[in-house]
Protein backbone atom coordinates (compact mmCIF):
# COMPACT_ATOMS: atom_id res chain seq x y z
CA UNK A 1 0.00 0.00 0.00
CA UNK A 2 2.98 2.50 0.05
CA UNK A 3 2.71 4.70 -2.61
CA UNK A 4 4.82 7.19 -3.99
CA UNK A 5 3.68 10.00 -6.49
CA UNK A 6 6.08 12.51 -7.82
CA UNK A 7 5.19 16.01 -9.83
CA UNK A 8 6.10 18.93 -10.85
CA UNK A 9 8.13 18.52 -13.82
CA UNK A 10 7.46 20.43 -17.21
CA UNK A 11 9.54 22.40 -19.76
CA UNK A 12 11.46 25.57 -18.16
CA UNK A 13 14.55 27.38 -20.08
CA UNK A 14 18.04 26.95 -19.07
CA UNK A 15 18.58 29.15 -15.83
CA UNK A 16 15.14 28.66 -14.52
CA UNK A 17 13.60 26.85 -11.58
CA UNK A 18 11.38 24.13 -10.93
CA UNK A 19 9.96 22.36 -7.36
CA UNK A 20 9.24 18.58 -7.78
CA UNK A 21 7.09 17.02 -5.19
CA UNK A 22 6.85 13.78 -4.39
CA UNK A 23 3.75 12.82 -2.06
CA UNK A 24 3.84 9.89 0.32
CA UNK A 25 1.18 7.95 1.77
CA UNK A 26 0.70 4.18 3.35
CA UNK A 27 3.49 4.39 6.16
CA UNK A 28 4.32 6.69 8.92
CA UNK A 29 5.52 9.92 7.89
CA UNK A 30 8.38 10.28 10.91
CA UNK A 31 10.65 7.23 10.35
CA UNK A 32 11.98 7.12 6.49
CA UNK A 33 14.46 8.15 3.91
CA UNK A 34 13.68 9.70 0.48
CA UNK A 35 15.39 10.09 -2.52
CA UNK A 36 14.92 11.55 -5.93
CA UNK A 37 16.99 9.99 -8.41
CA UNK A 38 17.01 11.15 -12.62
CA UNK A 39 17.48 8.95 -15.68
CA UNK A 40 18.26 10.94 -18.66
CA UNK A 41 17.69 9.02 -22.22
CA UNK A 42 20.98 6.83 -22.34
CA UNK A 43 22.37 7.32 -19.41
CA UNK A 44 22.40 5.14 -16.30
CA UNK A 45 19.67 5.89 -13.33
CA UNK A 46 21.90 8.74 -11.41
CA UNK A 47 20.98 10.00 -7.28
CA UNK A 48 20.53 13.19 -7.00
CA UNK A 49 19.37 14.12 -3.09
CA UNK A 50 17.94 12.36 -0.48
CA UNK A 51 16.95 13.50 2.87
CA UNK A 52 17.02 11.72 6.60
CA UNK A 53 13.81 12.37 8.48
CA UNK A 54 15.85 11.10 11.94
CA UNK A 55 18.25 13.59 11.58
CA UNK A 56 17.50 16.71 8.59
CA UNK A 57 20.56 14.54 7.15
CA UNK A 58 20.82 15.69 3.21
CA UNK A 59 22.77 14.20 0.50
CA UNK A 60 23.27 16.27 -3.21
CA UNK A 61 24.93 14.99 -6.24
CA UNK A 62 28.02 16.38 -7.26
CA UNK A 63 26.46 17.83 -10.03
CA UNK A 64 23.45 19.61 -8.21
CA UNK A 65 24.94 21.20 -5.08
CA UNK A 66 24.70 24.95 -4.93
CA UNK A 67 21.55 24.13 -7.19
CA UNK A 68 19.10 21.97 -5.89
CA UNK A 69 17.50 21.82 -2.37
CA UNK A 70 15.51 18.86 -0.61
CA UNK A 71 13.36 19.57 1.67
CA UNK A 72 10.17 18.13 3.85
CA UNK A 73 6.66 19.07 4.64
CA UNK A 74 5.35 16.47 7.41
CA UNK A 75 1.73 18.11 7.82
CA UNK A 76 1.41 17.08 4.18
CA UNK A 77 3.28 13.89 3.75
CA UNK A 78 5.24 15.22 1.32
CA UNK A 79 9.44 15.68 0.10
CA UNK A 80 10.49 18.59 -2.60
CA UNK A 81 13.10 18.78 -4.55
CA UNK A 82 13.87 22.74 -5.23
CA UNK A 83 15.76 22.91 -8.78
CA UNK A 84 17.04 25.96 -9.30
CA UNK A 85 19.54 27.52 -11.78
CA UNK A 86 18.62 24.54 -14.30
CA UNK A 87 20.79 23.34 -17.17
CA UNK A 88 19.70 21.34 -20.39
CA UNK A 89 22.08 18.14 -18.50
CA UNK A 90 19.48 18.26 -15.44
CA UNK A 91 16.69 17.02 -18.61
CA UNK A 92 15.54 13.77 -17.16
CA UNK A 93 12.66 11.50 -15.68
CA UNK A 94 12.90 12.48 -11.57
CA UNK A 95 12.19 9.33 -9.58
CA UNK A 96 11.33 9.73 -5.78
CA UNK A 97 11.98 6.68 -3.73
CA UNK A 98 11.74 5.72 0.05
CA UNK A 99 13.81 3.49 2.44
CA UNK A 100 11.69 2.45 5.27
CA UNK A 101 13.42 0.46 8.54
CA UNK A 102 15.39 -0.70 9.11
CA UNK A 103 18.01 1.34 7.50
CA UNK A 104 21.22 0.32 6.06
CA UNK A 105 23.81 2.90 4.52
CA UNK A 106 24.03 6.38 4.51
CA UNK A 107 23.17 7.92 1.68
CA UNK A 108 20.74 5.11 0.54
CA UNK A 109 22.06 3.18 -2.32
CA UNK A 110 20.23 2.49 -5.63
CA UNK A 111 19.06 -1.17 -4.31
CA UNK A 112 18.28 -0.16 -0.67
CA UNK A 113 15.11 1.49 -1.00
CA UNK A 114 12.11 -0.06 -0.73
CA UNK A 115 9.39 1.95 -3.06
CA UNK A 116 9.81 4.13 -6.18
CA UNK A 117 7.48 6.29 -7.41
CA UNK A 118 6.70 6.81 -11.25
CA UNK A 119 8.47 9.70 -11.92
CA UNK A 120 7.98 13.00 -13.49
CA UNK A 121 9.54 14.10 -16.48
CA UNK A 122 11.69 17.59 -16.52
CA UNK A 123 13.11 19.32 -19.57
CA UNK A 124 15.54 21.90 -19.99
CA UNK A 125 15.73 24.13 -22.89
CA UNK A 126 18.65 26.08 -24.13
Amino acid sequence: EVQLQASGGGLVQAGGSLRLSCVASGFTFDDYRIGWFRQAPGKEREGVSCLSSSDTSTYYADSVKGRFTISSDSAKNTVFLQMNSLKPEDTAVYYCAVDLPPFGSWPVRLWEYDYWGQGTLVTVSS
